[in-house]
């Protein structure tokens, strides 16, 4: 574990609260820590949340969540090994960096894969990604569930409303090839970049703009940097609950059970939140003076299929979740 993560793995032990040991009294608290990058007002942050309460109930008080918002623990490739090398339990991550440990999650990040949040939604629920979500035990990983990070679209300092305006134009993607791929597919550069260094990288012109939903532009505040968000709509990627294996395994089967039921049952939930709060995030934004454009997309669409075909062709595991995926569209 390289010294960055051994910082930050100290940090997770120092801000552990109360942890079940042998002898404690029966009703003692093992916290279960979740790493995530946004703050607390998040729909995935308050949908763990609810969670809590319920495992709590379930457990008899023997377990609960505690969330460390706002890159607390480090970015989300940090927290990934912190997940891996067991310093920590749980943590919120875009899907693209789990392409780096299995490249069929590639799937998932594909532009203009899903037709709409119900499409997404009821992919989620169903048992279609459950063999992708386990292929990562042998890297010590387990993904517990997929929530919605909506739907994500370019923003930057004019509207991007053909593939031509992009031309030239780096725009942040996370670090991920098939994000690279996708925003050059779209008539952009493509640039990873790490969350937390958006907003200064665009205001010191080392990139033109990102591309992401309205939750993350609003409240990073990027309209200060980047005041024109364009609805070219490339992207329904997910955000994952990836978890600890050796933690998993050492749950008792009830507590387990109990743990995996209040995550499932938070997915529907969490896309409710999204819809709820989309409004409210997004005249936020325009209240500080940003420009939200319609866009037409077929332009865009068109571009991006080759990324389709390139992935499905990658491997036999790749066509089945995409073939998975297109047949629960309406």
């Amino acid at each position: 574990m390289s010294s960055h993560l051994l910082r930050l793995a100290a940090v997770v032990a120092m801000s552990t609260p109360l942890v079940l040991l042998a002898g404690a009294p029966a009703n003692a608290v093992t916290t279960i820590k979740i790493a995530f990058n946004q703050n607390l007002s998040h729909p995935e942050a308050k949908a763990l949340q609810a969670a809590s309460d319920k495992l709590e109930k379930l457990t008899e008080g023997r377990y609960n969540f505690q969330i460390f918002p706002n890159e607390t623990l480090g970015d989300q490739r940090a927290t990934i090994e912190l997940v891996q090398n067991g310093a920590l339990e749980l943590a919120l991550t875009g899907n693209p960096l789990m392409e780096n440990y299995n490249k069929d999650f590639g799937v998932l990040g594909l532009p203009y894969l899903f037709d709409s949040l119900d499409h997404q939604l009821a992919v989620f629920k169903s048992d279609a990604l459950d063999e992708l979500f386990s292929s990562l035990q042998d890297k010590n990983f387990q993904v517990l569930a997929a929530y919605t990070s909506g739907v994500r679209n370019i923003y930057t300092d004019k509207p991007i409303k053909t593939p031509e305006d992009l031309k030239g134009y780096k725009i942040r993607v996370m670090q991920s090839e098939t994000m690279v791929n996708l925003i050059n597919a779209m008539g952009g550069v493509g640039t990873p970049m790490a969350q937390g260094e958006v907003y200064t990288a665009i205001q010191q012109k080392v990139i033109e703009g990102g591309e992401n939903n309205e939750f993350i532009y609003t409240s990073l505040k990027h309209y200060e940097v980047a005041p024109v968000y364009s609805y070219t709509k490339h992207l329904m990627q997910p955000d994952l609950l990836v978890a600890n294996k050796k933690f998993l395994d050492s749950l008792d089967a009830k507590d387990r059970d109990a743990l995996v039921q209040v995550v499932k049952e938070s997915v529907e939930t969490e896309f409710a939140m999204w819809n709820e709060d989309l409004a409210v995030v997004k005249k936020q934004a325009e209240d500080a003076k940003a420009t939200f454009v319609d866009v037409d997309i077929k332009p865009f669409q068109e571009r991006c299929m080759v990324l389709h075909e390139t992935t499905i062709k990658s491997s036999a595991g790749a066509k089945k979740i995409y073939d998975a995926i297109r047949g629960m569209a309406k």
